[in-house]
């Protein structure tokens, strides 16, 4: 019997395991309360015990107000209203009407060193189970930023427009989060197994810019991420959303050790044909629909839907909801049908 972090790993590596990897994702709120009242849990650890998870996420402890939270470090609103709880990407954003690169830090650009600590860091990670397998939830969805930077549609004209002015931005978020996972990687060394890093670049039906321009605005980005992580021994999964199957070989070169989350009705995104392209160079998170299945379907779908799974991927897949974010919409039967079947 594998304990759960020799299993992530195994699983990682694709090598034989008793039975895949699975993970709950990280259920809103309101979720959570309703996963709690029908498992009997009296916290989210108790909860994980329960289903038998494997992955044992930890936020970075990041505080500066109002968001509280490191993937929502910059406020670059131009609204000035004194509100702002997480990344806003229709607004206008700081760098608008901005044209010069050398003007870069013409924005206020936090410090994470002023907004977190070493203490905190390592407290926020010894929570885990001793044999879970420790996920550091990095983020660092450096694109999504630039599109906030500048307003989302005028940050993907810029890119034609003012090429030199996004990279600029760009850097400067990268740089960000260079110092801000350094600290947490520290403070955590040798207890870390994995990171999650990424940015949503994929819709229902195809990637929301073209491959050429992901790999001169992101992937530059994202090698220094990846490279930092390795550089500690961590594995690296990498989130996007959607179909991204025509930037997965992108992604293998870069290093990456899983794709999440397998958004299940994406197209291209069917697990076969990932199996298949992918399956000796690359694994995967996620899987279980969680658009349509999850939501409506009946546990024995759900049940059915995960030893497909397990019969396309008897590893190499961390057995998931397509989506890291549980929904108070997801029927609790249907998470315990989803990790019943995965034992």
């Amino acid at each position: 019997m594998m304990t759960h972090k020799e299993r992530f790993v195994a699983t990682i590596e694709r090598k034989r395991v008793d039975r895949p990897a699975c993970w709950l994702g990280l259920p809103a709120p309101e979720a959570l309360d309703g996963l709690k009242a029908y498992f009997g849990a009296a916290d989210i650890e108790e909860l994980k015990r329960r289903i038998d998870d494997d992955i044992f996420p930890v936020d970075v402890p990041y505080h500066c107000p109002p968001a509280n939270h490191i993937a929502c470090a910059f406020d670059f609103s131009k609204k000035n209203d004194g509100i702002y709880e997480e990344r806003t990407l229709t607004s206008p954003g700081f760098f608008e009407d901005y044209t010069d690169p050398a003007r870069v830090d013409d924005f206020k650009w936090p410090d994470p060193a002023r907004h977190m600590s070493a203490a905190e860091c390592l407290k926020a990670i010894d929570r885990a189970p001793a044999d879970c397998a420790v996920l550091g939830m990095m983020w660092s969805a450096h694109f999504q930023d630039v599109c906030a930077a500048f307003g989302m549609e005028t940050a993907m004209v810029k890119m034609l427009t003012d090429p030199e002015m996004v990279s600029a931005v760009a850097d400067r978020i990268v740089r960000f989060y260079l110092a801000a996972n350094r600290m947490f990687y520290e403070a955590g060394r040798g207890k870390l197994d994995a990171v999650l890093i990424g940015n949503d670049l994929g819709s229902q039906n195809g990637l929301m810019l073209s491959p050429e321009l992901i790999r001169k605005f992101v992937w530059p980005g994202t090698k220094k991420l990846v490279a930092q992580a390795k550089s500690y021994g961590l594995k690296v999964i990498h989130h996007s959303c959607g179909a991204v199957d025509a930037i997965i070989p992108d992604l293998i070169e870069l290093g990456v050790d899983a794709i999440h989350p397998i958004q299940a009705l994406a197209q291209g995104m069917e697990p076969e044909g990932l199996k298949k392209r992918f399956g000796g160079k690359m694994s995967f998170c996620g899987g279980v629909d969680v658009q349509q299945l999850l939501v409506k379907g009946p546990p024995e779908m759900v049940r059915d839907k995960v030893e497909y799974l397990k019969k396309i991927f008897p590893t190499g897949l961390i057995i998931s909801p397509s989506h890291e974010a549980i929904l108070p919409d997801v029927d609790p039967r249907n998470i315990a049908a989803l990790f019943n079947a995965v034992k």
